[in-house]
């Protein structure tokens, strides 16, 4: 889109469709939100699942794994890394952390790359290979919000309205 590529509906992150919005690509009127998923941790099928269900719990989770993994320029690795600075282990988690792109949080858990992968809930059941230990605690609890919009040059915006509805 960025390129200047053709298109009818675009589902992205929200901030990104405000973005193109004020760009004048997308029209405001047709923005809507499509998708809520829940930011969680995964483990490697089979291996055992740790305790996330209180900050002090995913604390001793994050801190007894010998690594595990993020993508820490996706938006919800931003806040996280906050997370971690206000719950006071930062410093202690940073020889842990094997950063990815979003693309290879989850295939880096199912190789075997790292102990935990912590992505959006429907990213880890997607994966296979991987299962879900649950969602963050809900001091943590981020969300990822995927919004759609149609380009103020669609071909076929009536389509894209359809797919929408």
């Amino acid at each position: 889109i960025e390129g200047g590529e053709a298109f009818d509906l675009v589902i992205i992150d929200t901030s990104e469709v405000n973005e193109l919005t004020k760009q004048g690509k997308i029209a405001g009127d047709t923005r809507q939100d499509i998708v809520r998923a829940a930011i969680g941790v995964g483990v490697r099928e089979g291996a055992p699942k740790p305790d996330i269900s209180t900050v002090d719990a995913l604390k001793t989770a994050l801190l007894s794994a010998n690594s595990f993994t993020y993508a820490p320029d996706a938006l919800y690795g931003k806040q996280l890394v906050q997370a971690f600075e206000r719950v006071g282990i930062a410093e202690q988690v940073k020889a842990k952390t094997k950063p990815n792109p979003l693309a290879r949080v989850a295939p880096a858990l199912a190789a075997g790359e790292v102990d935990l992968a912590i992505a959006g809930i429907p990213t880890l059941l997607s994966t296979k290979g991987v299962q879900v230990v649950g969602p963050l605690p809900r001091e943590l609890e981020n969300w990822l919000v995927n919004t759609s919009g149609i380009s103020t040059a669609a071909k076929e915006p009536d389509a894209a309205k359809a797919f929408i509805k």
